[in-house]
């Protein structure tokens, strides 16, 4: 999918169909992964050079926007720990052990040295600069520990729609979020489930009550 701007929360993705959505998957390191991914995802790839990061880092929910500067090295971490962050969402969302290369590779991430938070003279959050592509991949890890080791790591789910992959975590209180997007895959979930019992009820009106098949078979005078 692609990925634009939005002031809002979340991001705003393009889906196959051309139309946009806005995405909100709960946590910044779920947000990683609509950017590709291993294997099947891999057609949905946006991060081809440097810049990329960086633009998806103005994307996404980290605020203030630091000002980067992403080497190539950094960009191929960036897709190594994307990867890592998929296998191990997946394999939460199926009640599975998280596996223990991705595991690996989001420890190293957080091994080194996330972007750092400062007071700016006017009084407002900052953060230093100039910052590094693995000073981000530092603190997208550190929120990836976070979540799964919080309280609602059991939460992290895929959307139940047959043709969306994509990943969320459920913070919502009742616990009952089922998809990407209700404006997305929750409305075509609702038009489909409408058509069908819209054509039941059509199937069910032309069959007769007396068991034939709703043709009229009376004879004329």
């Amino acid at each position: 999918m692609s990925l634009k701007g939005s002031g809002a929360a979340g991001l705003r993705l393009r889906s196959w169909s051309g139309s946009w959505f806005r995405f909100d998957p709960g946590a910044l390191c779920l947000e990683l992964l609509p950017t590709g991914g291993p294997g099947a995802f891999a057609r949905w790839e946006v991060l081809h050079a440097p810049e990329d990061l960086v633009g998806w880092a103005a994307e996404c929910r980290l605020r203030p926007v630091p000002r980067l500067t992403v080497s190539w090295n950094e960009l191929r971490a960036a897709r190594q720990l994307r990867d890592a962050l998929w296998e191990m969402s997946l394999a939460r969302a199926a009640g599975e052990p998280l596996p223990a290369e991705p595991l690996a590779v989001v420890n190293a991430a957080a091994a080194r040295p996330p972007l750092t938070p400062l007071i700016a003279p006017d009084g407002t959050r900052a953060l230093a600069e100039p910052a590094t592509g693995r000073q981000l991949l530092a603190t997208v890890a550190h929120d990836a520990i976070d979540l799964f080791t919080g309280p609602h790591a059991h939460r992290i789910r895929v959307c139940s729609s047959d043709t969306c992959s994509l990943v969320y975590v459920d913070t919502s209180r009742p616990g009952r979020r089922r998809w990407c997007a209700m404006e997305h895959c929750g409305n075509l979930h609702k038009v489909r489930a409408h058509r069908a019992r819209h054509e039941a009820a059509g199937t069910h009106a032309t069959e007769g009550t007396d068991g034939t098949d709703g043709t009229d078979h009376a004879t004329g005078p």
